[in-house]
């Protein structure tokens, strides 16, 4: 597979009961609400792996993993999507 260039990004998909969300509002703690593909507004947390190394912000698209209980209302964040990416998502029809 070709190195991704900044034209084509490599793309993170969601894998098994992960979908696509859109952060709505910062909460603190590293709690955020978002809006998520299924319709769904959940409260989310970024696991302590990865809080250090992403930053977020209003209007950033991610992938949330539901919880296995309360899975309508919470979940974890698992990755972000930079600029590029969305873009990318977008032209290629995963993101309307």
């Amino acid at each position: 597979m070709p190195a991704p260039t900044p034209e084509a990004p490599r793309l993170r998909l969601p894998r098994q009961g992960e979908i696509f969300g859109v952060v709505k509002e910062l909460l603190g703690g590293s709690r955020l609400r978002v809006e998520c593909a299924d319709g769904k507004e959940r409260l989310c947390r970024i696991p302590g792996r990865i809080r250090m190394k992403i930053w977020m912000r209003p209007d950033d698209i991610v992938l949330v993993k539901p919880w296995s209980v309360e899975s309508d209302e919470k979940g974890d964040i698992v990755y972000r999507y930079t600029r590029p990416q969305v873009e990318a998502l977008r032209r290629n029809g995963y993101l309307k």
